[in-house]
């Protein structure tokens, strides 16, 4: 079988499981919550996958290794070490409180839990209107996606964005959550085969020094602090911000949600310990960053070092050209496997919390949220028509402004028992939203993780200024239990 047949090959039997599960996910899908989260019946090991791979995406796989090809190690502690951190951290912290309040209320959303929580329709009506921000990592995933299918085929980015856009959103449409989960989990175990295999064929480069193999390259490469770089040269550019900022994503609406997918709180900690597992072993992929750097490869846009590494390593000989179309195709599945969840996410965002409250429920409510898939697709496909230099800073500003937004509300609601007035966390969100968008774009703060930070550090003391200020209130309201 020659290469180019065992390309179509694999890539139509990928296709037609992918669509096989969906079609066995619409079948259990009856109504919107069965889209929304499903019907609470899903293994935890499985939900724990499904969650890996959606926080371990595009941005992981395709995305962030060109960060370390180009600032080096302190990129790569960034992403790989303080964000594994601030992951774990968040789902200790937060799972059991939200998993708590969201049963309670049959939560299906963040903006729906949020109303449930502070009990006003105008607080959970802005945080539906700026979890929309996150259509900036749609962007991102389409763009990612895009340039992989022009690696493995001959087509141009644009009409490859194409293609992985029907592809992506037509399997979506058929069965929602379940679609998301079987899906993610096909992926989630294809995404670990090739992250161990791509971790083991490239730590050659290392030549059994891996910091004289890093010093090699310059000693600003090579250190904790990149002094020469313009995002990651201190501690708290590297270490602070790469934690905070992390921890605040676990609250984005495709991440959190996940937590209404389980049973019961004792699923939690088999829920955890499979996320963490199998996301630890996902941030192996950020080596290739350092592979190819130390390879000699020269890469002209950042964002292409994953597929012009690949493409150095596997296409110089006929049994790397069979192993390079299964590598491919596993990197398309890490980008699916965010993007249906944040499709999904917000497509049931969209309905229950700003159509279903203004239009007072005359809507068919499940036909209603596949429509609004088709509508995100359209708009993300407009915004990745022409992409900006660098697809990961332009997510990470509309991504992170979202998180500093949401992270008084949510763990405010999560970890205080009593009333919390609605002027502490309104205030507390407009103060991170906007600092965090502020200080990226009009005062020069070049990194969003660091922007984030600091709008995340004001909102949280203005937060608690607010607590204190009115700590007589001892009115108990839905808190965490």
């Amino acid at each position: 079988m020659t290469p180019e047949l065992f390309k179509y090959l694999i890539v139509g039997c990928y296709a037609l499981l992918v669509y096989w599960l969906s079609w066995r996910g619409m079948r259990r899908t009856r109504s919107v919550e069965g889209f929304s989260i499903g019907n609470k019946d899903m293994s935890p090991y499985l939900v724990g996958i499904t969650l890996a791979a959606s926080i371990s995406s595009t941005a992981t796989f395709v995305i962030n290794p060109g960060f370390v090809y180009t600032d080096g190690l302190a990129a790569y502690l960034h992403y790989g070490v303080a964000g594994s951190l601030g992951i774990l951290t968040a789902f200790l912290v937060l799972t059991r409180g939200f998993l708590r309040l969201g049963e309670k209320n049959a939560a299906l959303t963040i903006p729906q839990w949020i109303f449930y929580r502070y009990n006003h329709r105008g607080f959970s009506l802005f945080f539906a209107f700026i979890n929309l921000l996150s259509i900036t990592f749609v962007v991102l995933i389409l763009v990612g996606c895009s340039l992989l299918v022009t690696g493995l085929f001959p087509v141009g980015q644009k009409t490859a964005l194409v293609l992985v856009l029907v592809f992506v959103f037509s399997y979506v449409l058929m069965g929602g959550t379940y679609a998301h989960a079987y899906t993610n989990s096909l992926q989630g175990i294809m995404m670990m085969l090739v992250t161990a295999v791509l971790f083991v064929q490239g730590w050659k480069y290392f030549d059994g020094d891996v910091f004289g193999a890093l010093r090699s390259v310059g000693a600003d490469y090579a250190a904790p602090f990149n002094h020469s770089s313009r995002l990651y040269f201190d501690f708290f550019s590297v270490f602070v911000s790469g934690f905070v900022v992390t921890f605040a994503l676990m609250l984005q609406p495709h991440i959190l949600t996940k937590v209404l997918y389980l049973r019961s709180e004792k699923d939690i900690t088999k829920f955890i310990g499979t996320t963490v597992v199998v996301g630890s072993l996902f941030t192996l992929m950020l080596m290739i960053g350092f592979y190819a750097r130390l390879s000699g490869i020269e890469v002209g846009a950042q964002d292409a070092v994953v597929r012009e590494y690949l493409l150095h390593e596997f296409a110089a000989s006929p049994w790397g050209e069979y192993a390079l179309v299964f590598v491919f195709v596993t990197l398309l599945a890490a980008g699916m496997s965010t993007l249906d969840g944040i499709l999904v996410a917000l497509s049931a965002m969209v309905v229950n919390d700003i159509v279903a409250p203004l239009s007072r429920g005359r809507t068919n409510a499940l036909a209603l949220s596949r429509w609004v898939l088709v509508a995100v697709g359209v708009i993300g496909a407009w915004l990745a028509w022409n992409p900006p230099p660098l697809i990961g800073l332009f997510a990470q500003k509309g991504v992170y402004g979202l998180a500093a937004a949401s992270t008084v509300p949510v763990v405010f609601g999560v970890l205080v028992r009593r009333h919390i007035p609605l002027w502490v966390v309104a205030g507390a969100a407009l103060v991170g939203l906007f600092l965090h968008l502020f200080l990226n774009l009009a005062a020069g703060v070049e990194n969003p993780a660091v922007s984030a930070t600091y709008a995340i550090f004001a909102s949280l003391a203005f937060g608690t200024g607010g607590l204190f200020v009115t700590r007589g209130e001892r009115e108990v309201h839905g808190g965490a239990g």
